[in-house]
């Protein structure tokens, strides 16, 4: 099962296919379906924002994702909730991909 992969942490090493096989998501879902994401990432440079819009330009028309976010304890983190209605497990790749390349992005679920 998917599990995440951490990102720019030297701590955790690059998982070499960080992203869930197109087999294991149509096998786990029945798409179209809400699908949730989970990004966490430094706070600042308008995190929250980029991260929607990274979503944003994965969809169709001008779909309005759900989301929530939670920031850390101390502040040095927030873990952003998105979960927007995909139509295929390639749409839940691309939007994988695109959120991956986000500056400031340290672990994507």
């Amino acid at each position: 099962m998917f599990l995440g992969s951490y990102l720019n942490d030297n701590a955790h090493p690059p998982m070499s296919d960080p992203f869930p096989t197109i087999e294991l998501l149509e096998a786990m879902h029945l798409f179209p379906c809400q699908y949730t994401f989970k990004v966490i990432g430094r706070p600042k440079d308008h995190f929250i924002g980029r991260v929607l819009a990274a979503v944003r330009l994965e969809l169709e028309g001008d779909a309005e994702p759900e989301f929530s976010s939670r920031e850390s304890s101390k502040g040095k983190h927030v873990a952003v909730t998105i979960e927007p209605m995909v139509t295929s497990a390639s749409q839940v790749l691309d939007i994988y991909k695109r959120l991956h390349e986000l500056e400031g992005v340290l672990m994507l679920m």
